[in-house]
């Protein structure tokens, strides 16, 4: 009898893995390779189609497809390509949640990887735009745009009407997106008085102390959910500091292609974080993305590195983590005050990081809550909401999230990633204003 594992089938029904990143072969880079691999997994998308409603990279692949003159994948110019690459933002979801074609079948499609690597290889022939790389540049820019009497100024052109309009001309930000102000102190200048002390009781995975990785966004720009992390865990016994050194995760520029800088950012962001393990302690972000960064992508990238592996283990979603703790017996669950109705946007890379709805299972424990979840991509998606090229399409793909928030008439509305609630609340006008799931924990806890 033949075995049945080698037999050819439709879909799978294993657990998905995924492969490292050869990103350092000089094959991955090699134009006809890449065109020949994106012919093949475009041909399986275009017969299959199920994620077509995730994103805009697959309507417009489907609408390349049927209008060739075949109607099929051999009818698109392979000069068309980008136009599909251009439109995914590397959200990870039809890799989770929807591909039937995924490692380990035999198949073997990644279709965000394979996005990254058409990226890559346009990054390293140097057709990625100048504006591009300096809205991918969080780390430079926000050091630069919180210098006192420098970010007020900042802060007023990006207030001014004139000043969007200059801003779209020069770095192609869509006057009518919404841009974050910059912070008068930061949050690791806020935040620069935790020293760490306290005993620690480890529970589970977790070992009771707690390094803050602030991440660009927060740390500039929105200091309030880094404060609120660091005040929930310390009302709940856990020891808390700041990470002693970082700079950005990488993920906007892996998401432009630009590898190489990627690697700079995790030399120097792996040795500390990793140093700090070692001391005993754990790792927590307050963006999605940034621990999406240390979970899944540089593993891939640098799958040989030790270093990066035992940060992968010991990096968590701060509801990740407060869940732990909860299932220990070590949460603190005297909710003085009530919540109401909450509609909770889940973030695409949080969801990618399998470790359940964990935000809305800590907020219901909170006395006269109500959490409705809305498990649809906010089209935020780092720089692709902003873009003018993009910001028509990103409403687009917001639009679902928007109607359900209407039609949940909330008295909040959070998410765990402040740049996707920012963008929604914007298509809403601010009613509901978006919220923070920490700063809601706190509001309950009444710290």
């Amino acid at each position: 009898m033949a075995d049945e594992r080698s037999t050819s089938r439709e879909g799978s029904l294993d657990a998905p893995t995924r492969h490292s990143l050869d990103w350092k072969n000089p094959q991955f880079y090699d134009q006809a390779a890449l065109d020949a691999e994106l012919e093949r997994v475009f041909h399986i998308c275009h017969g299959c189609r199920r994620c077509v409603s995730l994103c805009q990279a697959f309507p417009t692949l489907f609408d390349l497809v049927d209008a060739s003159t075949t109607m099929e994948v051999d009818g698109v110019a392979k000069s068309d390509y980008v136009k599909v690459v251009d439109q995914c933002y590397l959200c990870d979801l039809c890799y989770q949640t929807k591909c039937p074609y995924v490692p380990p079948h035999e198949w073997n499609v990644d279709f965000p990887h394979l996005m990254l690597r058409a990226k890559a290889a346009a990054f390293r022939r140097g057709e990625t735009a100048a504006s591009a790389k300096i809205l991918a540049a969080t780390t430079t820019v926000g050091r630069l745009a919180t210098i006192p009497v420098v970010v007020e100024a900042v802060n007023a052109v990006n207030r001014s009407g004139l000043g969007r309009k200059l801003l779209e001309k020069t770095l192609g930000v869509h006057a009518d997106a919404r841009v974050p102000a910059y912070a008068r102190k930061t949050a690791r200048k806020r935040l620069k008085h935790l020293d760490g002390a306290g005993d620690a009781q480890p529970a589970g995975r977790t070992r009771g102390r707690v390094a803050i990785f602030a991440t660009c966004y927060c740390n500039f720009s929105q200091p309030e959910p880094v404060e609120d992390l660091a005040a929930v865990l310390r009302h709940n016994g856990i020891a808390v500091k700041l990470v002693e050194r970082e700079v950005c995760c990488g993920m906007p520029k892996l998401e432009l292609g630009d590898l190489e800088a990627v690697e700079k950012y995790k030399k120097q962001n792996i040795p500390v974080l990793a140093a700090a393990i070692r001391d005993g302690w754990d790792i927590s972000a307050t963006i999605p993305s940034c621990v999406l960064m240390f979970k899944q992508e540089l593993p891939l990238m640098f799958p040989d590195d030790e270093d990066v592996l035992l940060v992968k283990r010991h990096i968590f979603d701060p509801f990740e983590y407060l869940w732990q703790r909860h299932q220990a017996g070590l949460l603190k669950t005297e909710f003085p005050n009530p919540l109401g109705q909450i509609a909770y946007h889940a973030p695409c890379h949080q969801r990618v990081q399998n470790i359940g709805p964990k935000t809305r299972d800590v907020l219901a424990l909170v006395p006269g809550t109500q959490i409705q979840t809305i498990e649809r991509c906010s089209g935020h998606d780092g720089t692709y909401g902003v873009k003018a090229k993009t910001y028509a399409l990103s409403r687009k793909i917001a639009k679902p999230v928007e109607t359900r928030v209407e039609q949940i008439a909330p008295a909040h509305f959070a998410s765990d990633c402040p740049m996707a609630a920012s963008h929604v609340a914007h298509g809403l006008h601010d009613n509901p204003r978006a919220e923070s799931p920490l700063g809601l924990l706190r509001m309950a806890y009444g710290i």
